[in-house]
């Protein structure tokens, strides 16, 4: 750890706790998430886990929600959150670097490989194939929260009462209002908000969008699946945390709105508050959102939204059932790297549970390879 990781010599502490629940229209439930206090590898939700301190290695906060059938959709999240903290273990604990650019690239590599060992899974049991899950995951080293999203579960911070999205959503409906095609308020809304472009397992590589976020004493961060933040709105999430100290409350509190609300989908919460000496206090005017991480040695490229394609795309998901969540994963060009920084280990074998039929709300819109093609011919010929 290097001398300035730490904003001063203070302690920093770790309040959290975690809930999952089937919904009211779900036979099973398809989420799963993860706390862990990194130095000890405690993934738990014991007293020792419930109010830690990050130390060195930091922590862990992880939802995952998956999908493809109700058999491999649990599959898929269990194994996603399984895989990343492995992975954690193995690159970051045991690893010879404990600086903060180490902690990201190993939480970004955790997610990509989490993407291909579901991938093979996929592969090696058809009755699964194109199963996946989405996934929110959140590090917190020093004063720094590193997050690595596939898909649409969210990261919102609280902060003086405020609570603000510091994830984008890896969706058609996102794409959308990026383009200035939707406002906010009708994404919300839109018979289509199911599509996401990302999920890990369907594709053999995945683009993991990673970003950071400095916290301050009192802040809370909330992570969950779309079955809570589909349901009720960012205001309300500002409410309950402020309205409730108790993390166990909060969670309770914002799964009963999400459940008053119809409970379409199962919802998971996980709500973090930080604390301790070794936070600032949060000034007025400080940044709260969606902000990439750029390391030092590396430059971040994204790439072009051709919205023709994007429309093309919309245009083909409303001539299409109505049914479940669509995932349409776009795939990268040859010349993208996208493979992990370590072989990778096939996982134990993870059987279908007898009596549970996959569901047919996971399908690959082809259209989606054409708008990666278009996109990346258009990245590639306008320089």
């Amino acid at each position: 750890m290097t001398a300035n990781s730490f904003p001063n010599s203070g302690e920093i502490i770790v309040h959290v706790f975690g809930k999952t629940d089937v919904g009211r229209t779900r036979e099973h439930n398809e989420d799963s998430f993860v706390v862990a206090d990194l130095n000890t590898m405690n993934a738990t939700l014991q007293p020792e886990v419930r109010t830690h301190r990050p130390g060195e290695m930091g922590s862990l906060f992880m939802v995952a929600d998956g999908m493809g059938g109700a058999a491999a959709g649990e599959i898929a999240s269990a194994m996603a959150t399984e895989v990343v903290l492995q992975e954690l273990d193995a690159r970051w604990r045991s690893g010879a670097q404990h600086d903060s650019e180490t902690f990201a690239r190993a939480i970004k590599a955790a997610a990509e490989t989490a993407n291909v060992r579901i991938h093979r899974y996929a592969t090696e049991h058809p009755e699964n194939r194109g199963m996946g899950t989405t996934a929110t995951i959140a590090g917190l080293l020093a004063d720094t929260l590193y997050l690595a999203q596939v898909g649409d579960s969210r990261a919102y911070l609280v902060r003086n009462g405020v609570a603000q999205q510091i994830t984008k959503d890896q969706s058609l409906m996102q794409k959308l209002v990026e383009a200035g095609e939707l406002t906010a308020e009708e994404a919300e809304v839109s018979e289509r908000r199911n599509i996401i472009l990302q999920a890990l397992g369907p594709e053999p590589v995945v683009k993991v969008d990673l970003t950071q976020q400095q916290v301050r004493r009192g802040d809370v961060l909330v992570l969950c699946s779309d079955g809570l933040s589909g349901q009720i709105r960012t205001a309300d999430i500002s409410r309950v945390v402020e309205e409730e100290p108790d993390l166990v409350n909060v969670c309770k509190k914002l799964i009963d709105l999400a459940n008053e609300a119809g409970g379409p989908d199962n919802i998971t919460v996980i709500a973090v508050r930080f604390d301790g000496a070794g936070l600032s206090a949060a000034s007025a005017g400080e940044g709260v959102g969606h902000q990439p991480y750029t390391s030092q040695s590396e430059s971040r490229t994204t790439m072009p939204v051709n919205l023709s394609a994007v429309r093309a795309l919309e245009d083909e998901a409303n001539s299409a059932p109505k049914t479940g969540r669509t995932v349409t994963a776009p795939r990268r060009s040859p010349t993208a790297s996208s493979s992990p920084t370590a072989p990778i280990e096939p996982i134990a074998h993870m059987p279908l549970p007898e009596g549970r039929v996959p569901k047919t709300g996971l399908r690959l819109i082809f259209g989606a390879i054409a708008l990666a093609i278009i996109g990346w011919l258009y990245y590639k010929f306008r320089g």
